[in-house]
């Protein structure tokens, strides 16, 4: 038992280590820096460690990220739920679709309302509005929006089918003219 332990907290810690260089790659969303490394690394400790090894290697990496100035304290909220959603999703499961669904809702829905509090006292008030709407109005909106094209698509096609005939194949050249 305590070598599986012991293997499990060294993954956990190159994992830690992969998300803090990745962070490398990150670019600005309003009051955040978002980190895409940061994701697969949430989505691989909820498969291969669980949701406890990753949501301590998420606040590890974000802990890491802070001290070296290439995150924000929305590294907090939005890495540590992503983590814990997809790997409780992934050890009831064991579905990896919904695992990926789990680690975007945790980050976006719960890490976007756990970082407007955190926004409002130690960011400032406009800081916390902008990450309100960096977080949850865009996805909301986008989320929306994509549904409503896939809605008139679907409207689109049955209409169409309903009202177009079968297309005739002309056998000669003077079928055209």
């Amino acid at each position: 038992m305590n070598k599986t332990n012991t293997k499990k907290l060294a993954i956990a810690g190159v994992f830690c280590a992969v998300a803090a260089v990745g962070s490398l790659f990150s670019f600005p969303v309003f009051g955040s820096k978002c980190s895409p490394v940061q994701h697969m690394v949430n989505i691989l400790c909820a498969i291969l460690l669980g949701p406890g090894y990753g949501l301590g290697a998420a606040f590890a990496a974000a802990l890491i990220r802070n001290l070296l100035g290439l995150g924000s304290l929305m590294a907090f909220p939005g890495s540590m739920f992503g983590a814990l959603v997809c790997g409780v999703v992934y050890a009831k499961t064991k579905n990896i679709l919904r695992t990926l669904i789990g680690e975007v809702f945790g980050t976006a829905i719960l890490g976007g309302l756990c970082a407007y509090p955190i926004a409002i006292f130690f960011m400032g008030q406009s800081a916390a509005g902008l990450a309100f709407y960096a977080y949850l109005y865009r996805w909301r909106r986008d989320y929306i929006r994509s549904f409503d094209l896939q809605f008139e698509k679907i409207q689109h096609s049955a209409y169409h089918a309903e009202i177009s005939q079968p297309i005739r194949r002309k056998k000669n050249v003077s079928d055209y003219a």
